[in-house]
């Protein structure tokens, strides 16, 4: 107890001796050292009690915005690796959010049969020439319309998916998938769920599927599944004119009718699974109509009964989804990485992926759809076995107009419109009539100038191109062979070739510039190739399975000089990885730089006062000496 009482007593002491001191502190007048206190004491109330302060007095409506944000968090988590590795996109959808945005990609689904930009009042488009650029004015969407909500979309490039999230200021949390489906191309498919973790039911109001300027539509409702199972849905048929011809095509839409009021009890949530199925004719003349809208329509009705039958129960329903996701994932097989740059008006992985699914978007995966006769993929799989000739022009990544903003569903279709038309006429017809999997091998191709050329596979480009560092993963070499080719830039400022493969069904040789070493035989295991640089310019590196064809390429190739590539300057380094020529500097140096100066100024002003002070009680003295 008397210990307690003197530590007590202790405290106490020690307390009044630190208010007598503030009060000294106080009272006494403003010396430097108080002025540096008070600044300091300042300094920290700005730094950690500041930002509190303000957000208390800007958002009175905390909890709210706490809320949205949780929800936001809670949403994008799972999509933070994909988004920070590119094979996603994070869009915001307000108008302030999306000003901001250095590249803003349309949020857009499609199968090459049917697409869609996923804008709140967007209509369907279906093929015309190279893309999906006809429109058909049916807007299929089912979305809540709530401007309190805030709303953002990622696209996950990988899975061919866009979701679509919705956070209430009440804390209603609704998310949105679509996707247009790979093995079932008629099929559009939207998957809406509704958490209400309110202690009241909720009424929310949706937007149904309409028409809008379309007026040959007729619309007609119907049953599916008989009995306690069955559903009504909307069936909606018009043609649709092709511009500047005499031709039409014949379209039919099946939706599932849904009322645009929902109810969604307390604490409880609603899952809803929205399919519509798209069928059109070929262009035919307008006296053709009536029969091709019954064929049509006929069609589009099985592809429904079908899609229900495929989504009896939940795991159904997820194994729908994840076959279209496997076909997606097996596109990015062959791919490309690049290394960042901040330079001005280069391209980054960002964009270059946003493109490539853009493309992959607008064509048909014809070896993985179900109506595709088996004779018809055997042939399929062998055209993206042979890629004879393809690619014959420059880098497409020097190629600006190819890698147009994609803000916009018309962008969107020129820059794809843009790219099959190249793709086609630089050798890659064959690949592009494959589909989508031959349309992506086309694209990395074309990204290096990789050619196939009479037995084998060539990397034309300029060594002066190579500051970046550059991946060309799992190329299609035959039928069961994938090449791995990577660009590195070394400490030098020089930039190296090395060459892998990811599987072979036979021995594989490579050589560099000119061909005038021996052949190098490729496996698993990374192999190196130095950048030459040849007169008159030749390939960088070859690779093929034949030998005897390489030892060959060396009487073949006729260079007057080869050398090896020179080091890159470094100013042209310093603009990639630092957006400018002067090259980057650690922070701690300029906050060095920035402590020097103050502190030379202060000393300075210090000699100066010193000297000022000092004179002035010179003269006192010397005035009032007696």
């Amino acid at each position: 107890m008397e210990s307690v009482n003197s530590n007590v007593s202790e405290m106490s002491r020690r307390t009044g001796e630190l208010l007598r001191r503030i009060n000294r502190f106080a009272d006494g007048p403003i010396t430097r050292k108080k002025l540096i206190i008070i600044f300091l004491f300042v300094i920290f109330l700005l730094l950690y009690i500041g930002p509190t302060l303000m957000n208390w007095i800007l958002n009175r409506d905390g909890d709210t915005v706490g809320q949205q944000n949780l929800c936001q968090r809670n949403f994008l988590n799972p999509f933070q690796d994909a988004i920070n590795d590119y094979d996603a996109y994070l869009r915001p959808e307000n108008a302030a959010a999306l000003a901001t945005l250095q590249d803003n990609y349309v949020p857009y689904v499609g199968n090459g049969l049917l697409g869609l930009a996923l804008e709140h009042d967007s209509h369907l488009n279906i093929k015309y020439g190279r893309t999906l650029s006809l429109p058909v004015w049916y807007h299929p969407l089912y979305i809540v319309e709530d401007s309190d909500m805030r709303e953002f979309t990622v696209a996950e490039y990988k899975k061919g998916i866009i979701n679509r999230f919705q956070c209430s200021n009440n804390g209603m949390q609704i998310s949105y998938q679509y996707y247009a489906h790979r093995t079932i191309p008629s099929l559009f498919v939207q998957e809406i769920w509704v958490n209400n973790p309110l202690n009241k039911a909720k009424n929310i109001r949706i937007s149904t599927p309409r028409v809008s300027d379309w007026p040959t539509a007729v619309k007609q409702t119907i049953k599916l599944h008989q009995g306690v199972d069955a559903k009504e849905y909307e069936v909606t048929t018009g043609l649709v004119e092709i511009p500047d011809t005499d031709y039409v095509i014949a379209v039919a839409i099946v939706c599932r009718k849904l009322s645009n009021t929902l109810q969604v009890d307390a604490r409880d949530g609603l899952d809803l699974m929205i399919m519509t199925t798209v069928q059109y004719s070929r262009p035919i003349m307008k006296s053709e109509y009536a029969k091709q809208k019954d064929i049509v329509e006929k069609k589009a009705i099985e592809e429904m009964e079908k899609a229900i039958s495929l989504t009896g129960d939940r795991a159904a329903a997820r194994k729908l989804k994840e076959n279209h996701a496997r076909v997606w994932q097996g596109l990015w097989y062959t791919g490309f990485y690049i290394s960042d740059s901040k330079a001005q008006g280069v391209i980054n992985g960002d964009r270059i992926n946003a493109t490539i699914y853009a493309i992959l978007s607008q064509v048909q995966s014809y070896e993985h759809e179900e109506h595709i006769k088996p004779n018809v993929k055997s042939d399929i799989l062998r055209s993206l076995t042979y890629s004879e000739g393809c690619y014959e022009g420059h880098s497409t990544l020097d190629a600006f107009n190819l890698w147009k903003p994609l803000n916009t569903l018309k962008n969107l279709n020129t820059v794809a419109s843009s790219w099959l038309l190249t793709l086609e006429k630089q050798g890659c017809h064959k690949l592009l009539k494959a589909g989508a999997s031959g349309v992506n091998q086309a694209m990395i191709l074309s990204f290096g100038s990789l050619r196939f050329s009479n037995q084998h596979l060539e990397y034309n480009i300029h060594p002066s191109k190579l500051h970046r560092d550059f991946l060309f993963r799992r190329l299609n070499y035959g039928n069961m062979t994938h090449v791995n080719i990577s660009v590195i830039l070394q400490e030098d400022n020089k930039a190296a070739i090395f060459v892998a493969l990811d599987r072979s069904d036979k021995t594989y040789y490579a050589c560099d510039a000119g061909c005038l070493d021996s052949p190098v035989q490729l496996g698993p295991y990374r192999k190196y190739f130095p950048v030459k640089l040849t007169e008159p310019l030749t390939p960088i590196l070859y690779v093929t399975a034949d030998k005897q064809h390489m030892e060959d390429l060396r009487h073949a190739i006729h260079v007057s000089e080869l050398v090896e590539a020179p080091a890159h300057e470094n100013h042209v380094i310093a603009l990639h990885k630092h957006g400018h020529s002067l090259g980057g500097l650690n922070p701690l140096f300029w906050v060095s730089i920035i402590l020097l100066i103050v502190v030379f100024h202060l000393f300075l002003c210090r000699i100066i006062m010193n000297e000022f002070c000092g004179t002035n009680v010179a003269y006192k003295r010397l005035y009032n000496k007696p």
